[in-house]
């Protein structure tokens, strides 16, 4: 009788300990490295993405095409941080229904490399 609550208390623990070492490793998953927003106004976001009940996405820049002041004809590209601006949330809470798509950028893609360097 004893070996047999002993065996279920060990199933027990094992399965608990499987789903928080499970759920440990989703979260460190959400948080590495940035993701790219873009949103049903045409506005892109940049930042660390974390997707729970909420999207909610911290360390945030937003993406924007400006006209080159020297030729007109040209784009030139900025990333704002979000904590400049004059509103400067510390996350931005984003709502489902306007986000067209969002993914991880990969490290070697330019923005990603450009984050990396002002961390630095």
């Amino acid at each position: 009788m004893q070996t047999k609550k002993n065996t279920i208390i060990g199933v027990v623990v094992v399965i608990i300990l499987v789903v928080v070492a499970g759920f440990l490793h989703y979260k460190s998953k959400q948080s590495q490295g940035y993701s790219v927003v873009y949103l049903t106004t045409g506005e892109v976001y940049i930042g660390k993405l974390s997707i729970n009940r909420d999207l909610m996405l911290t360390d945030a820049y937003i993406f924007q095409v400006v006209k080159d002041p020297a030729d007109q004809t040209k784009n030139n590209f900025q990333l704002n941080p979000i904590n400049e601006a004059l509103w400067a949330p510390e996350v931005l809470y984003l709502n489902k229904k306007n986000v067209v798509f969002y993914g991880p950028l990969l490290a070697t893609s330019k923005i990603a490399e450009t984050l990396a360097g002002q961390k630095k």
